[in-house]
């Protein structure tokens, strides 16, 4: 699942980054309005948070505009301020809930899966043949055995199966993985993709995981 962070503390994105690449979320961020309302508005997000004050243009008309075009991604409002009127308003103009800062972390992940769930049409499992991952508990299992997974291994296994039947190049899932870490390790995707087939493959007899020789790999029941 991926969130977009519009906020203007450095300190508090790479908080928040941190935190929610940890429980498996993919993220993007801006640091102004102007490129924050670009980028809700060309991408997909699962969520939204949207501090209120920002550069260039406020939280509050970045969700008056994105609502205005007809984009219903559920935004939670990040503020300092606590007044009774930010919150109404902030209500008002279309925004799902209200956090004021400082906040706990465990907070925040309770009103994400709040509104996850609460999303009409949001997809938080994934099935393929007998593989399922549930999204928001983050989750998985083959059959009726429990599969532990790192943080980094459920996002790739997630980003395959809702890519399945496609073929996606090493650079192109390198690029995804190396968004979530900083640290640039050249085999980085044969890495994970060993590791997902030694926990999801290797113990049973219909593998999933195919390598498509000089393209990538696609995950698929064939």
């Amino acid at each position: 699942m991926k969130i977009l962070i519009i906020e203007d503390d450095e300190k508090i994105i790479n908080f928040l980054k941190k935190g929610l690449e940890e429980e498996s979320y993919s993220i993007d961020s801006s640091q102004n309005g102007e490129e924050g309302l670009y980028l809700a508005s060309v991408n997909n997000y699962d969520l939204i948070l949207l501090d209120i004050m920002l550069p260039l243009m406020s939280g509050i008309e970045v969700c008056k505009k994105l609502r205005a075009s007809q984009i219903f991604t559920p935004i939670i409002m990040l503020t300092a301020k606590d007044s009774i009127e930010d919150t109404i308003q902030g209500l008002d103009i279309g925004a799902n809930d209200y956090l004021s800062k400082p906040f706990s972390f465990s907070e925040l992940l309770a009103r994400i899966r709040v509104q996850l769930r609460a999303t009409p049409n949001q997809q938080t499992k994934l099935k393929l043949a007998d593989l399922e991952l549930d999204l928001l508990s983050k989750t998985a299992k083959r059959g009726e055995d429990n599969i532990t997974l790192t943080a980094k291994e459920f996002a790739l296994l997630e980003y395959l199966i809702k890519n399945q039947d496609k073929v996606l190049s090493e650079t192109l899932l390198g690029s995804m993985l190396n968004n979530m870490d900083e640290v640039n390790i050249s085999n980085v995707v044969n890495v994970y993709i060993y590791r997902l087939r030694n926990k999801i493959d290797k113990p049973y007899e219909k593998k999933l995981i195919k390598t498509v020789r000089g393209m990538g790999f696609r995950i698929s029941d064939e």
